[in-house]
């Protein structure tokens, strides 16, 4: 539960787009951009709008399933929009949507979309409080929704790990 004690913000306030455009040096053999630089750029995406929110330092602390749709190829330019879906205490959603656009005919296609965990730390590396968010408009309040179903899910499959691991760890005892 965010802390009472912050002003809450609007979702739209953490709003990041961000442009890339894929060279060679970010692409493989078949002059596609590597998923893991499409990855970073996500990161760092991302990471500008959950500091945007909370108006502190934030770490990643998860990714969510990425599922690449289409390929960005060389030349193309890769659209990132981010923002900050859902704050909890210390940690908030950030969903971000990757686009591709051919500079030539200015068409767009929508290559991946992932959900990243922020937290926020102070100089010490402890978790510190973030502001609530309020959703402005109909899309915002359907994704502050669907980010409380996504972290119940994470919180499942995190417990169903430790539960997985301390089995294993009392068998080989």
């Amino acid at each position: 539960m965010p802390d009472p004690t912050l002003q809450p913000k609007r979702a739209c306030e953490s709003y990041v787009e961000m442009t890339q455009l894929v060279l060679p040096s970010h692409t493989n053999p078949l002059g596609t951009a590597f998923g893991g630089q499409i990855m970073a750029w996500i990161d760092i995406c991302a990471g500008i709008a959950a500091q945007r929110h909370a108006r502190q330092i934030t770490v990643t602390a998860s990714m969510d399933d990425l599922h690449f749709r289409s390929p960005i190829r060389q030349g193309e330019v890769v659209i990132l929009k981010a923002q900050v879906n859902r704050a909890f205490h210390t940690s908030m959603e950030v969903g971000v949507r990757v686009e591709a656009e051919n500079p030539l005919t200015g068409e767009r296609r929508h290559c991946s979309s992932a959900y990243l965990t922020f937290v926020a730390i102070d100089q010490n590396g402890q978790r510190v409080p973030i502001p609530p968010l309020i959703p402005g408009n109909e899309n915002e309040q359907r994704r502050y929704e669907e980010a409380e179903e996504r972290r119940q899910f994470r919180l499942q499959r995190r417990n169903l790990k430790r539960n997985v691991v301390s089995h294993r760890a009392e068998e080989t005892s």
